[in-house]
């Protein structure tokens, strides 16, 4: 089963609707005794320009955006491969725009 760590993007079966895409988890690593869950942030080519969307400039993604209002709970076996680690800032930018998303100060 995949270990997914904060912050890594991992290509993500969110099924048929959502299709595979790039996700940035959220979650932080389960035990061994929790359920084998992974919180992510979907990745999306379709910018729409909202204050819930954080751009990612990294080379292995396509231009686009992590969309906080399509954050989303996955059994953690529909992570495919792990494409790499968001760089701290991008990561604290996306944390950011989920706490606006929530409301959450």
């Amino acid at each position: 089963m995949p270990k997914p760590a904060r912050g890594d993007v991992w290509l993500v079966d969110m099924g048929y609707a959502a299709k595979v895409r790039p996700a940035l988890v959220l979650s932080v690593p389960i035990e061994a005794d929790e359920r084998a869950l992974t919180t992510v942030v979907p990745h999306t080519t379709s910018v729409r320009n909202t204050r819930f969307e954080s751009a990612s400039n990294v080379q292995w993604l396509k231009y686009g955006v992590f969309d906080v209002q399509g954050i989303g709970t996955y059994p953690s076996v529909k992570l495919i491969k792990r494409l790499g680690t968001l760089p701290e800032e991008q990561l604290l930018d996306v944390e950011l725009r989920v706490r606006q998303w929530l409301g959450i100060a």
